[in-house]
C-alpha cells in the first residue's frame, strides 16, 4: 500500500516534473510528456511500453493491471491500496525515463 500523499510525493519530486489537468484530473509530465495520470483517489495509471507492462502485472498482479486504451496496451493501472511501494515508485522511474529529454553524459 502506498498513500495517496506518498504517491503524489513521489512522482512531483522526480526532476522536472509538472502537474497539469488532462481531462478533468491530474497528469504528470517532463517535457511536455504525459508519464502518469490520477483518474481518482486510488489509482495512478503509468504508461510503460509492453515489456514493462507486462512484468509489472508478473512481479505486482495484486496491486497492478493492465491498462488498455481501445485495442493498445498502453501502462499499468496501479491500484494504490494494494501495490508494494518499491513497485510504484520504480514503475514512475521507469515511465519518466521514457518520456524524459536525454540527458548529456557526464
Amino acid at each position: 500500500m502506498i498513500a495517496l500523499e506518498r504517491a503524489r510525493h513521489a512522482t512531483l519530486s522526480l526532476p522536472e516534473v509538472v502537474e497539469q489537468a488532462h481531462h478533468g484530473f491530474p497528469s504528470f509530465r517532463v517535457a511536455g510528456k504525459i508519464f502518469a495520470t490520477q483518474p481518482d483517489a486510488q489509482h495512478f495509471n503509468v504508461m510503460l511500453d509492453e515489456p514493462r507492462i507486462r512484468a509489472a502485472v508478473a512481479i505486482d498482479p495484486d496491486g497492478c493491471e493492465e491498462l488498455w486504451w481501445g485495442k493498445r496496451l498502453r501502462g499499468v493501472r496501479v491500484d494504490l491500496a494494494r501495490v508494494d511501494p518499491d513497485v510504484f515508485v520504480d514503475l514512475l522511474s521507469d515511465a519518466w525515463r521514457r518520456k524524459s529529454p536525454p540527458r548529456p553524459a557526464r
